[in-house]
């Protein structure tokens, strides 16, 4: 009998859970589609590159602000990548869904695994986030009205980013995040270090478990949407609905969305769209929080 690592898989089938470029056979065509989508953004629209939130050379994000007049609300996203891959670069198209409904969109690098551990990949975005709440002014937006959303890693930073204590760490609100959207999201990572991934990644079990969301109590009432592609595969339906689950049980306002006819690459170009319905479902959480 072949021997099961976690839940009901075995070695093989784990693997092949996680492996999403094995599932998408074209997923190179979104990988490129991302990069010259993002490139004619930064080159077309007013925008701030590489402004520095910390001493690491990766601390750096990018600035694209609201296309209206007024204080706007702001939307941090976090890229993915399996904690190794990608950088802001590559997500700039993103700026497209919401800067034109009147949304400020900071779009964040953070340094790779292995050039930090997890947990110090962790803290800065925590930093880039701090660094927001106080610069929020000298690009026009309100630091009062900030949200977060992350695609696959980048989902699991926003968990992680939601049960931050921001008060112990730099002296933040407790509030300072009124909600996120987490986008095939990850927040779970002890299948992640039973997998092929670990070979790159070298979590051991503390790391992992330190750093999984669905383990930790949420610091704030902040809501919560976690999004999920129809095809992305049991595991990935399964880190959603069991974290909007376990949340909405510890009194998080936590919805689960599943996108129809979307896989783990093509859910996330939805957000360069203003009607999309990803996208919207987004302006809608950001809008809801402040009527």
């Amino acid at each position: 009998m072949t021997e099961k690592i976690f839940l009901d898989y075995t070695q093989e089938d784990l693997d092949a859970e996680y492996n999403n470029g094995a599932k998408v056979k074209n997923c190179q065509d979104f990988f490129d589609s991302y990069a010259s989508e993002s490139r004619a953004v930064r080159s077309g629209t007013n925008c701030r590159l590489d402004v520095p939130y910390g001493s690491h050379p990766r601390e750096k994000l990018d600035i694209f602000p609201a296309s209206t007049y007024g204080k706007s609300p702001i939307l941090i996203f976090i890229h993915g990548g399996y904690w190794k891959a990608f950088g802001k670069d590559d997500f700039s198209f993103v700026a497209m869904g919401f800067a034109p409904a009147g949304i400020a969109v900071v779009i964040i690098d953070y340094a790779l695994i292995p050039d930090v551990r997890m947990d110090e990949l962790v803290n800065q975005c925590r930093r880039a986030v701090s660094w927001t709440w106080k610069n929020a002014g000298t690009f026009g937006a309100d630091r009062n009205r900030l949200f977060l959303a992350g695609h696959s890693a980048g989902g699991h930073l926003v968990g992680m980013l939601l049960a931050t204590d921001w008060q112990r760490f730099d002296g933040l609100p407790t509030d300072v995040i009124k909600g996120g959207c987490g986008i095939s999201g990850i927040y779970d990572l002890e299948p992640i270090r039973l997998c092929y991934l670990n070979d790159d990644l070298h979590l051991n079990h503390e790391e992992a478990a330190r750093n999984s969301p669905i383990r930790m109590g949420p610091k704030c009432k902040a809501r919560f949407l976690l999004a999920v592609g129809d095809q992305e595969g049991t595991e990935f339906l399964r880190q959603s609905s069991d974290m909007a689950a376990t949340w909405r049980d510890r009194g998080v306002d936590a919805t689960l969305k599943i996108l129809p006819d979307s896989h783990h690459f093509s859910i996330v170009v939805q957000l360069g769209n203003p009607q999309d319905e990803l996208t919207r479902a987004i302006q809608y959480l950001i809008t809801k929080e402040n009527l």
